[in-house]
């Protein structure tokens, strides 16, 4: 639009359309810059086409509006809360319906936040050269823990979703709560402490828990002191901080990583219900197991009872039937091959007959051997 003057009186007079629009047509010339702030005055609405909120400078108290495309807006995803400090990219303009100067954002970005994410992956790369994220670091948790330490702030719904938990699924549990910061710059410190304090308490592991936050609410949790005190930790360390999306560095550190602090409780204690129905099915299974053996053992101890009962009598059928036969061969030899051939001792009357020319016909002897006697004659 072509900004033009109206002749009055010898001056050129513009009507404020006119002159808004030849501001707003100046302001588009200028280049898009970075301005830092304070949020305040936050507005978002869902049948807004755009997102409204002022930065404030934090020195003097001098305030910008800023409008950002509401699609825009909602995809970098920021949970911006009143208060925060921000660094918006974007060019001034001018809302020529009511002459108010503004910035039209094009990104926002935490105060700070790519500092942080460069630091931190420095000590990323510090800590994992110095073997403190290795595989083989990692031990495995007590089964039956005699006593839990809890690292958690005070009053928190992550302490209350622990401490629930792990009573529903394990009453005889004994926990120890340690409460500190979780986020400030005192945090790091308080954390340390505590985690070093539940071990002297005789903790044989250690919860670490804290509910989601924003970047900055979770950078203790990536501290270095904090990093090494739970890799240094005598006991296991299970570490549930933010949502499953969130990585903290002592994640990476601990021992075990829970998505939330309600699967934390999971895996520090067992299922009492679950130890009981496997106790229930161990004892019949064990029940079984004795009564298939004493039945096996009572049916071998039958089985010998009836050999040995039966031994005697085959004994003695076996020694009668070595008999029988002795006695039928010796019967159907003379005296004379009886005495050649040394089978038996020959007896007449009380007379010992050694050779067979001393046995003459008719004579009746008796022929003995060692499992008995017959008697015969001579014929």
């Amino acid at each position: 639009m072509k900004v033009q003057a109206t002749e009055v009186d010898g001056r050129k007079v513009y009507s404020v359309r006119a002159f808004n629009a030849g501001i707003a047509s100046w302001l588009n010339r200028l280049p898009t810059l970075w301005i830092e702030g304070e949020v305040t005055e936050l507005r978002r609405q869902q049948r807004w086409a755009s997102v409204f909120f002022t930065l404030k400078d934090p020195e003097d108290g001098a305030c910008l509006p800023v409008q950002m495309p509401r699609g825009q807006f909602d995809a970098l995803d920021l949970n911006l809360k009143e208060g925060e400090r921000v660094h918006v990219f974007g060019r001034a303009e001018l809302y020529e319906q009511r002459g108010e100067l503004r910035l039209k954002a094009l990104t926002v970005e935490r105060y700070g936040l790519g500092a942080h994410l460069a630091a931190l992956e420095r000590l990323k790369v510090k800590l994992a050269g110095e073997g403190l994220f290795a595989a083989e670091r990692k031990r495995p948790l007590p089964r039956f823990p005699r006593l839990i330490g809890l690292v958690t702030g005070n009053d928190a719904a992550a302490k209350r979703d622990v401490l629930t938990h792990i009573v529903q699924r394990f009453p005889p549990a004994n926990v120890v709560v340690a409460e500190t910061y979780v986020q400030g710059p005192r945090a790091p410190v308080s954390i340390a402490t505590a985690i070093a304090d539940l071990c002297a308490r005789g903790a044989d592991v250690i919860v670490l828990a804290r509910g989601g936050g924003s970047f900055e609410d979770l950078l203790p949790f990536s501290d270095e002191r904090v990093v090494r005190a739970v890799a240094s930790c005598p006991v296991p360390v299970v570490s549930a901080v933010g949502h499953e999306q969130d990585t903290p560095l002592c994640d990476l550190a601990a021992d075990v990583r829970a998505s939330t602090p309600t699967a934390a409780a999971r895996l520090v204690v067992p299922d009492l219900a679950e130890l009981r129905e496997r106790l229930v099915r161990a004892r019949e299974a064990l029940h079984r197991g004795a009564q298939r053996a004493a039945e096996r053992h009572a049916q071998r101890l039958a089985q010998t009872h009836d050999r040995l009962a039966r031994a005697p009598l085959l004994a003695l059928e076996r020694r009668r039937a070595r008999l029988d036969t002795v006695h039928a061969r010796l019967g159907a030899l003379s005296p004379h091959a009886t005495l050649e051939r040394g089978y038996a001792i020959v007896h007449r009357g009380d007379e010992l007959v050694r050779s067979p020319e001393q046995v003459d016909a008719g004579d009746a002897i008796d022929v003995r051997v060692a499992e008995g006697s017959f008697g015969a004659t001579v014929g």
